[in-house]
């Protein structure tokens, strides 16, 4: 009967192992790194941007957390056993260039070579989040980036209303809520952060207790004013992600002068009857809204919700697309709304996406934010820039 030194032996024969000098050399070339300890093991110490597998579960995840099979891999353990075995492991799974690492993780630690504490939840968030964490593209880390990140939604009415709560619920550190109005009645066909024992509350206050009683892990920041130029930079300063809920033109104009000034992406959203858009506006790597919008249209062609009705499920449609595209910037993941307009038609169920560059003549850009001035957009909105 073959003992465990002959099935080590067996196995090593199979594959390559290299020590961890090689190993550096490889992972400083952009090879993958797999660590295939227990997960006490992993907690308390791993190499920088390892992929952790115990190598018990090796065969059920590997190929959905290492898709790309000619992604060359370094994989290693605590001392090069298990990893000779995971090395042929993978090989058997048809990855093409895999080595061992040799020593393991004791002797890259003893060496003095770079290695990490990987972040890590506690019981009960790990329990919250356990749904995103069996998803390899957010993971521990991606959570703990969520738990880390500050989002500032303007307003909390019928989009900041779903955006908020899923946003609360996925586990978003900081949310801050600009709203400076009360709860009425006639708000309840839409926003849903409200109810009626709230009727007459501030809106931030209703929010703060609604968010709070969904998710305790976030921090509710509540700022009961109008956004004008005196504070907008004020508030906004330090936020992750803006998502844009405002009703009205010089809102939305004087939050993209400020935002582009900070280099803050914008995650806008907009309904109209049965009508709705949503578009991510990043100054560092795309189209704003002045380049979708250079000047806003004249009062009578642009009549409020209040004016022309809205139905009432259609904020929640587009409010929890504003939040699944925040989740996407903040993780880096997918691709965002970036230089796209997502346009809904609720009555035909259409969804169409459409183009949107820069324009050449808007001079309200990241590359011009010393030249940006931050004034009030009464009437006819001009580029807020100093000449």
């Amino acid at each position: 009967m073959a003992t465990f030194r002959d099935l080590l032996a067996a196995a090593k024969a199979e594959i390559t192992e290299v020590d961890t000098s090689v190993a550096a050399d490889r992972i400083q070339q952009g090879w993958a790194v797999l660590d295939v300890r227990e997960p006490d093991e992993f907690q308390e110490g791993a190499l920088v941007a390892a992929v952790h597998i115990p190598r018990g579960h090796l065969e059920a995840q590997i190929e959905s957390r290492l898709v790309d099979k000619d992604q060359p891999v370094v994989v290693y353990c605590a001392g090069g056993v298990r990893s000779a075995f995971a090395a042929r492991t993978l090989q058997e799974l048809g990855y093409r260039d895999v080595v061992s690492m040799a020593g393991g993780f004791g002797r890259w630690k003893d060496e003095g070579r770079p290695w990490t504490t990987p972040v890590s939840l506690t019981a009960e968030q790990a329990n919250r989040y356990k749904r995103h964490l069996l998803l390899p593209e957010v993971g521990v880390e991606g959570q703990a980036k969520l738990l880390g990140a500050k989002v500032l939604m303007l307003g909390a009415g019928g989009l900041g209303s779903p955006s908020a709560m899923y946003l609360a619920a996925a586990g978003v550190g900081t949310i801050g809520i600009v709203d400076m109005d009360d709860v009425d009645a006639s708000n309840l066909q839409r926003q849903i952060l409200h109810n009626i024992d709230r009727i007459g509350d501030r809106k931030v206050d209703s929010a703060k207790k609604t968010l709070t009683m969904l998710n305790p892990d976030v921090n509710v920041v509540t700022y009961d004013t109008r956004l004008d130029a005196s504070n907008i930079m004020d508030i906004i300063a330090g936020y992750d992600v803006i998502v844009d809920g405002a009703d009205n033109f010089p809102s939305r104009y004087l939050l993209n002068d400020a935002s582009v000034k900070l280099g803050i992406p914008v995650v806008h959203g907009s309904i109209f009857r049965f009508e709705g858009m949503v578009s991510v506006f990043h100054p560092l790597c795309g189209p704003t809204y002045r380049d979708m919008v250079p000047e806003p249209p004249p009062a009578e062609l642009a009549p409020s919700c209040a004016e022309a009705g809205v139905l009432g499920v259609l904020p929640g449609i587009i409010g929890s697309i504003q939040a699944l595209e925040t989740i996407k910037v903040i993780l880096d993941l997918g691709e965002p709304l970036i230089g796209r307009i997502l346009s809904v038609d609720t009555t035909e169920m259409e969804f169409r996406v459409f183009n949107l560059k820069a324009d050449p003549a808007n001079q309200v850009t990241y590359a011009n934010r010393d030249r940006i001035l931050i004034t009030e957009l009464d009437g006819l909105c001009a580029p807020g820039l100093a000449h």
